[in-house]
């Protein structure tokens, strides 16, 4: 469905909810839960088991906020800034603050909308189940080279860590990833 479908689908169904349509409201909740939950899990891949609970954080914030959302703007950019302030908050529990400024480079309003939770998603979660089995020096490293795309040295930039530590990391962790599956069958 085109992202401007998806802006006024869920708009609309906003709009009657803030007029007291109970059953509007909860359809604009699951909907954004699913578009939360999508754009959650493609910015997190290493916090798998975090996602529902930040998805739960948004949804309430966003019910609390409901009052300040101006009917004449677009949804997209709202939802976003609420979704991208608990993003936030969780990071900087977790993350250094140079790796917290990385991991929100690449943000678009729109893209917080844009796809649903599916089934790359049950992918992701099994693959982020294995990954949680690993240590943090193995896991990091992993997500961001082999999942995330990049290099060995913006990851060692980013982690402190390295180039060598993360090449450790990587092969290591692989290794008992590889043997932990194997171990299964």
């Amino acid at each position: 469905m085109p992202l401007d479908d998806i802006e006024t689908e869920l708009r609309a169904l906003l709009l009657l909810g803030l007029d007291g349509d109970n059953r509007a409201y909860r359809e604009f909740l699951t909907r954004s839960g699913s578009r939360l939950r999508a754009y959650f899990r493609r910015r997190l891949p290493a916090f798998g088991d975090d996602v529902e609970d930040l998805v739960q954080d948004a949804l309430l914030a966003v019910h609390n906020q409901r009052h300040t959302y101006r009917p004449a703007d677009r949804l997209t950019p709202w939802l976003h800034a609420i979704a991208r302030y608990k993003m936030v908050d969780l990071l900087r529990a977790r993350l250094p603050r140079r790796a917290v400024e990385v991991a929100l480079d690449d943000d678009s309003a729109d893209d917080a909308l844009h796809s649903e939770d599916a089934q790359a998603a049950e992918s992701r979660r099994d693959l982020l189940q294995l990954l949680a089995m690993l240590p943090e020096r193995y896991r990091l490293p992993i997500v961001a080279v082999k999942i995330e795309g990049r290099s060995i040295a913006e990851c060692a930039s980013q982690t402190g860590l390295s180039e060598s530590a993360i090449k450790v990391g990587i092969h290591r962790g692989l290794k008992r990833l590889a043997a932990h599956v194997a171990g299964r069958r």
